[in-house]
């Protein structure tokens, strides 16, 4: 599986991108300085994709996969993409605050602490549906690990297209987000523009 070891506020200070939305509390005291010449609008586009697979997690092909299942469903391309990723199974995991970091929920995910509907998943990109009840293992719900991550994200606020239970463990997916319930930094316009040349 490939991974992408670059490190996570290093990139985010190239990306311009808020550390908090990969769920790190850090902030990276060195300034970013850029060059005084202006981006392109490839560049532009470039950056707002870029943006888009290392908030979420995901290489150039499945993103490219994304891109073109979301072209064909109903509506609008952009909005279609994001609701996509927003309903990939880890994504969810850290939405709930089941895990520090995006990378930890991956990681729970692909560590089979998590079923969906009563059967255990350990494909951090499964797309979650409407009406889907998400739930850590019974045997997974005591172990510390599990403890110290509730009580560190105890505070996160869970977005409205998920009913959670923190004590219990268990959520259940009451729809499928809209873009304004998306709360991520991307323009997702520019992406189209990127992949419909």
């Amino acid at each position: 599986m490939a991974v992408n070891k670059t490190p996570v506020l290093k990139r985010c200070r190239s990306l311009g991108l808020e550390p908090s939305y990969l769920g790190y509390d850090k902030k990276s005291r060195r300034n970013l300085n850029r060059s005084s010449r202006k981006v392109s609008e490839y560049g532009l586009q470039l950056r707002e994709k870029q943006k888009a697979k290392f908030i979420y997690g995901v290489l150039e092909k499945p993103f490219r996969n994304y891109y073109e299942k979301a072209d064909k469903m109903r509506g609008l391309t952009g909005p279609n993409l994001m609701t996509i990723l927003e309903s990939r199974l880890d994504n969810v995991v850290f939405r709930l605050g089941w895990a520090r970091t995006r990378k930890e929920a991956r990681q729970i995910v692909d560590h089979k602490f998590v079923t969906v509907n009563g059967k255990v998943v350990n494909i951090p990109s499964y797309l979650v549906k409407a009406g889907d009840v998400v739930e850590v293992k019974e045997s997974k719900k005591t172990i510390q690990r599990m403890k110290d991550i509730v009580e560190v994200t105890s505070g996160r606020i869970v977005p409205e297209w998920l009913d959670g239970d923190i004590e219990k463990l268990q959520a259940t997916v009451k729809e499928l987000p809209t873009r304004e319930q998306i709360d991520v930094p991307v323009d997702e316009m520019l992406i189209v523009e990127l992949y419909s040349k």
